[in-house]
C-alpha cells in the first residue's frame, strides 16, 4: 500500500500553489511551528505508525470496505460503488485523522483537545480519540446544529467531552470555528486545535490529507482487486473537504481518473447565504488563518452559507481543493438540498443504506452523472452514515418520502 505520508505538496511554508499558508498572530506562529515540526517527526517514527495501524485496524475497524451497490447500478445503468467509511468506529471518516490528532497532542504533553463540528461527527470523533488516549475535550458547535444534530451532541457527553453552542451569527459551523479559535487563543500551550478538515493554517491541511489518505490508499488495491481495473470516476462531498482529498490523493496521478468534488448548491445557487458553493461561485480571500477560495460579503467578509447538510455549510475549502480547481485535475459541481434528500432516500430502500446527508451529496452525483449518459465506473466517498439526520429528515421530509408519525 502507498504511504499515506508521501505527497509531494504542500511546500515547506504549508502553500499548494498559491492557497494555504499561515495568516495567524506572531505567538501563535510559535505554536504552529512547534505542532509542525512535532507532526513532521512523529510520522517518520515506527512506534507512532505501528501504535496508529494498530487503532485502525483493531478500534476504527479498518481497512473499510468497498461496496458494489448492484440496484442502484441497474436503476441508473452506470456501475457504482460505495467506499463504507460509514462502517468505521464513530460514523464516518473524521475517525481518520483524530486519532492521529490525539496520538500527536499526547505526544507533545497537551492537556486538552478542542475542535469544531458541524455535523457532530468530528466531534464525536474526537471525542473519543480524547477519551482513548486520556485527554480533555471541549467541542464548539452552533446552536443550530446542536438542535439539528441532537444525537450526536448526546453521544459527545457521554464520551466525556464539554459541548459549547455557538450563539453568534448564523449560529453553524463558520461560528463554531470562530468560537474554537478564540478558545485556542487562550492557551495555545496546554491545548490542541484538532482541526476537524483540511483547512486553517500550516500544517493542519497537510496533516489531515496524510491521515485521510488511507481511505484513498485502500480503495485504490481494493478497486483494482475487485474489478482489475481503476475506477472511471471518483465522487466525494466537499465542505472543509477532508473526505474528499482522503480519496482523491491516491488518484491524483492516474489521468484516465476522472475526479469530481460535490459543493452544497443549497436552496439555490443564484443568492448568496443560500448556498455553501465555495469553489463554484467563491473567490480567493484569507479566513481562519489560510488563504483558499472563500464567499464574499458586501463588504469581503466571509459571506453566510446554507446546505441542509451541517458538515458542509462553510464558507470557505481546503487549499489543496482551491488549487485542484485552478490546476484543472478536479472538477467541481453540485447538489442542491432536495437532490441530497432524494438520494439520501434513494440510497436507504435501493440499497438498504441510510447515508449522512452529507454524504448524501456524493451520491446525488453520482446518480447525475449516470443520468448524463456516464457509462464508466463511479467510486463514490460515503463518508458517513445516517444514523444522526434521521430525526431532521423524518421531522422535516418525512411526509414527503411516506413516513408519517407514529407518536
Amino acid at each position: 500500500m502507498r504511504n499515506s505520508f508521501d505527497h509531494p505538496l504542500p511546500d515547506a511554508a504549508g502553500y499548494f500553489g498559491e492557497y494555504g499558508g499561515s495568516f495567524i498572530p506572531a505567538e501563535l506562529q510559535a505554536i504552529m511551528d512547534e505542532i509542525t515540526q512535532a507532526y513532521l517527526a512523529i510520522r517518520q517514527e515506527p512506534d507512532f505508525l505501528a501504535e496508529l495501524a494498530r487503532l485502525y485496524k483493531h478500534f476504527v475497524g479498518r481497512p473499510s470496505p468497498i461496496f458494489h451497490a448492484q440496484a442502484l447500478s441497474e436503476k441508473y445503468g452506470c456501475p457504482i460503488y460505495l467506499k463504507r467509511e460509514d462502517l468505521n468506529h464513530t460514523g464516518a471518516h473524521k475517525i481518520n485523522h483524530c486519532l492521529g490528532e490525539a496520538l500527536l497532542a499526547k505526544k507533545m504533553g497537551k492537556t486538552k483537545l478542542i475542535a469544531e463540528t458541524g455535523a457532530g461527527q468530528h466531534g464525536v470523533a474526537l471525542a473519543t480519540a480524547a477519551a482513548l488516549v486520556g485527554l480533555e475535550c471541549d467541542i464548539y458547535m452552533g446552536e443550530v446544529d446542536i438542535r439539528k444534530e441532537h444525537p450526536n451532541v448526546v453521544r459527545m457527553r457521554i464520551l466525556g467531552a464539554n459541548v459549547i453552542p455557538a450563539t453568534h451569527g448564523r449560529k453553524t459551523l463558520k461560528e463554531a470555528v470562530d468560537a474554537a479559535f478564540e478558545a485556542y487563543m487562550g492557551d495555545p500551550v496546554n491545548q490542541f486545535y484538532a482541526i476537524g478538515s483540511v483547512v486553517g493554517p500550516h500544517p493542519f491541511p497537510m496533516m489531515v490529507r496524510d491521515f485521510q489518505s488511507i481511505i484513498g490508499n485502500e480503495a485504490r488495491e481494493q478497486f483494482q482487486e475487485m474489478t482489475g481495473q481503476l475506477p472511471d470516476n471518483l465522487v466525494a462531498c466537499v465542505g472543509g473537504g477532508s473526505n474528499a482529498m482522503g480519496l482523491f490523493s491516491a488518484f491524483l496521478n492516474d489521468q484516465g481518473v476522472a475526479i469530481h468534488g460535490v459543493e452544497p448548491a443549497g436552496r439555490t445557487l443564484d443568492e448568496l447565504g443560500e448556498h455553501a458553493a465555495t469553489l463554484t461561485l467563491g473567490e480567493p480571500g484569507v479566513m481562519h488563518g489560510f488563504k483558499s477560495y472563500m464567499l464574499k460579503d458586501s463588504q469581503g467578509e466571509p459571506a453566510e452559507v446554507h446546505s441542509v447538510a451541517s458538515g458542509l455549510d462553510y464558507p470557505s475549502v481546503g487549499p489543496q481543493h482551491a488549487f485542484l480547481k485552478d490546476a484543472g485535475r478536479v472538477a467541481y459541481g453540485s447538489v442542491n438540498d432536495k437532490e441530497a434528500i432524494d438520494a439520501f432516500f434513494e440510497l436507504s430502500r435501493l440499497e438498504g443504506i441510510i447515508p449522512a446527508i452529507e454524504s448524501a451529496h456524493a451520491v446525488a452525483y453520482a446518480i447525475k452523472l449516470a443520468k448524463q449518459g456516464e457509462q464508466g465506473a463511479i467510486l463514490l466517498n460515503l463518508s458517513g452514515r445516517g444514523d444522526k439526520d434521521i430525526d431532521f429528515v423524518v421531522e422535516h421530509y418525512g411526509k414527503d418520502y411516506g413516513i408519517e408519525s407514529l407518536l
